[in-house]
C-alpha cells in the first residue's frame, strides 16, 4: 500500500503541473501555446510511464493488479483532459487542426516540438525518479531500465495496422465528440483510450500519440527508431488522417469539395411546378 501511496503522491504532482499550466497559459501566456503543449505531453507521458512501471512491475512488488493499472489510467486521462482541455499533448491532435485549415504551418511545428520535447523530458526526469528506489516496485524498475520490454510484440506491418485502427477510432470518436460538453468528451475520451490500452496490449500498447509512444518505448532494445517511428507515428499519422476522411468527406486542406457527402437542398420546389408558373400566381 505504500508504493501506491507513492505512485498517488506522483499523480499528484503532476495534477498540479497541469493546474500552474493552464492558469499560466490561458490568462497571461496566451501567445505560447507551443509550451503549454510542452508541459501537456510532459505530464500525460510522465503518468503514463508510472502507469507501465506498475503494469510491469506492480503485481510482482506491491500486488497491484491489471484492474489497478487500468483504473489509474483512465483517472489519469480524465484529469489531465479536465484540466488542460485543447493542450492535448498529442501530435495527432495537431497535425490534424493544421489539415482542417485551423493552425499554421509554423504553429504546427513549434507545438509537435514541444510534444516530443516535453515527452522527452518527461522519460528523463522520471527516470529519475525511479532511481531513488522509493518502493520495491520502482527498485525492480530500475534495475529493468537498460533491458525493458518493447510494447512492440508483433510485426512492423501488423504493428502499423493496430496504431492505425487505434488512432482511426479515437480520433472519431473525438471528432463526434467535439461540440459536446465537456462533461461527458472528457470522460468518453478517457474510457476508448483506456480501452485501446487493454485490447492492443499484446501488439502495439495502443497508444494513439506519438509523443507518449517515443517516451514509453522508443528506448527499448529490439527495433531501431526509424521501425518505432514507422509504427508509432506513421500509424496514427494514417489513421488519423483516414478519421478526419471519414468524418468531414474531405481533407480541407488538400480539397474543397466533399468527395463522400453530397448537401442536399433544404428547401424543394414541388414536382410539375415552374418557376414561371409561381411567378403568374404571385401576380
Amino acid at each position: 500500500m505504500s508504493g501506491l501511496n507513492i505512485s498517488l503522491g506522483y499523480f499528484i504532482s503532476m495534477v498540479l503541473l497541469c493546474v500552474a499550466t493552464r492558469i499560466l497559459f490561458t490568462r497571461w501566456w496566451r501567445r505560447w501555446d507551443f509550451l503549454a503543449e510542452f508541459f501537456a505531453a510532459f505530464a500525460i507521458a510522465a503518468c503514463r510511464l508510472e502507469v507501465q512501471t506498475i503494469a510491469e512491475v506492480g503485481q510482482w512488488a506491491s500486488g497491484l493488479g491489471r484492474d489497478v493499472t487500468l483504473t489509474m489510467l483512465f483517472v489519469a486521462l480524465v484529469v489531465h483532459g479536465s484540466i488542460l482541455e485543447r493542450f492535448t499533448g498529442n501530435p495527432s491532435v495537431t497535425l490534424m487542426r493544421f489539415l482542417q485549415r485551423d493552425a499554421g504551418v509554423l504553429s504546427v511545428i513549434l507545438g509537435v516540438s514541444g510534444q516530443l520535447l516535453g515527452a522527452h523530458l518527461a522519460l528523463l526526469l522520471t527516470e529519475l525518479y525511479w532511481g531513488m528506489e522509493l518502493t520495491d516496485m520502482h527498485l525492480i524498475k530500475n534495475l529493468m531500465a537498460s533491458e525493458c520490454t518493447p510494447s512492440l510484440k508483433t510485426t512492423l506491418l501488423q504493428g502499423t495496422f493496430a496504431e492505425a485502427v487505434s488512432a482511426l477510432a479515437f480520433h472519431l470518436i473525438d471528432l463526434g465528440l467535439q461540440h459536446r460538453s465537456q462533461l461527458l468528451r472528457v470522460p468518453l475520451l478517457a474510457l476508448t483510450l483506456s480501452f485501446l490500452a487493454h485490447v492492443a496490449t499484446e501488439y502495439t500498447a495502443g497508444y494513439a500519440n506519438p509523443s507518449i509512444a517515443y517516451a514509453l518505448t522508443f528506448s527499448c532494445p529490439g527495433f531501431s527508431f526509424s521501425q518505432y517511428a514507422l509504427v508509432y507515428w506513421f500509424g496514427p499519422l494514417l489513421g488519423m488522417t483516414l478519421a478526419l476522411f471519414l468524418y468531414m468527406g474531405h481533407i480541407p486542406l488538400l480539397f474543397s469539395r466533399n468527395l463522400l457527402y453530397t448537401q442536399k437542398s433544404r428547401f424543394r420546389v414541388p414536382k410539375g411546378k415552374s418557376s414561371g408558373e409561381k411567378e403568374k400566381k404571385t401576380k
